[in-house]
């Protein structure tokens, strides 16, 4: 994450802007679920410290002290962008209350693309711990997610089904053999094993 130019206040307020997060809906087993979207993370105006203050003053209240499930929306997502890096993603991981960590159930993963999966299967034990990552489940399709959240309950974005009905026509894209990132075109694909398992390809 950059250094933000914006104070703190402004920080929080442009947080709430963007909706990244939000306690909407209910997984089919009943449970709160915790709507993240990674697309409208503003990773390079908000510091790692707002973004902890944040989730603690104002959406963990909210979850209470009952079971719940995270949706993340991996959608569109671009390193460059709007992720905020693996040290600043496992400061935050670490400073989550225990509380939490406990309640929390499942993370259903929409859209992951191969990029992010190869991350998550060769480091991502190393750092989060394995309870974790053994409630991590990967969704390619909306059409899977309604198989454990309430639809009706849950808005997703437009542009989450656009890119849903594209990977309909083009599904290589879910393996990695098409892209949909179009500046790749410019140059051959790299198949050197380092780059291919290098953090900073997850997105």
């Amino acid at each position: 994450m950059s250094s933000p130019t914006l104070s703190e206040l402004a920080q929080e307020h442009l947080l709430e802007k963007l909706d990244v997060f939000k306690v909407k809906g209910r997984d089919k087993r009943g449970r709160n679920v915790l709507l993240i979207i990674g697309k409208h993370f503003p990773a390079r105006m908000v510091s790692s410290d707002v973004l902890k203050n944040y989730l603690k003053e104002k959406i963990y209240p909210k979850l209470g002290e009952k079971p719940f499930s995270v949706v993340y929306i991996h959608t569109d997502v671009q390193r460059s962008e709007n992720f905020p890096g693996i040290s600043v993603l496992r400061s935050i991981y670490d400073a989550i209350p225990t509380n939490v960590k406990d309640n929390l159930e499942a993370v259903y993963f929409l859209h992951p693309g191969l990029q992010a999966r190869l991350f998550l299967a060769t480091f991502g034990r190393l750092f989060f711990n394995g309870g974790l990552y053994s409630k991590l489940k990967y969704v390619s399709r909306l059409e899977f997610l309604w198989d454990h959240v309430r639809r009706q309950e849950i808005k997703v974005p437009e542009f989450v089904h656009d890119h849903d009905d594209e990977l309909e026509y083009r599904p290589m894209m879910d393996y990695g053999l098409e892209s949909d990132h179009p500046r790749v075109y410019s140059e051959p694909p790299s198949m050197d094993p380092i780059s291919v398992y290098s953090m900073r390809c997850i997105a």
